[in-house]
């Protein structure tokens, strides 16, 4: 089972540290209120930003049109695992729409 990133949807916008596959860097979330979208930050420990207003695409991995040898090792996905939602809401995200860290190990095929 994947693991999901916490956010408090009601604190927007959030910043906060996480470590990702033995680093630590800080993300902020924010929403447009607007259009309805999330946004993510990520920054170095030291607050320098490496990727600013990453939009939120439900099953699209955040950061995957970017190479960047600083960007987080473990993906970074948007999913709602029920598969009912075709878009990030506010009203679907921390409900059933998660941002998960997909770290699992790819699944064997070979078994036959």
């Amino acid at each position: 089972m994947r693991d999901y990133i916490p956010i408090d949807k009601e604190n927007l916008p959030e910043i906060f540290e996480i470590d990702l596959a033995n680093e630590t860097f800080v993300l902020g979330i924010n929403y447009n209120q607007s259009y309805d979208f999330f946004t993510v930050d990520l920054y170095d420990t030291n607050m320098n930003p490496i990727v600013l207003g990453e939009k939120m695409i439900i099953n699209v991995p955040l950061w995957n049109d970017l190479t960047d040898s600083r960007l987080p090792a473990p993906t970074l996905i948007p999913m709602d695992e029920s598969g009912k939602a075709d878009r990030i809401t506010y009203e679907n995200f921390m409900e059933t729409t998660f941002l998960f860290i997909d770290d699992l190990p790819p699944e064997d095929d070979d078994n036959g």
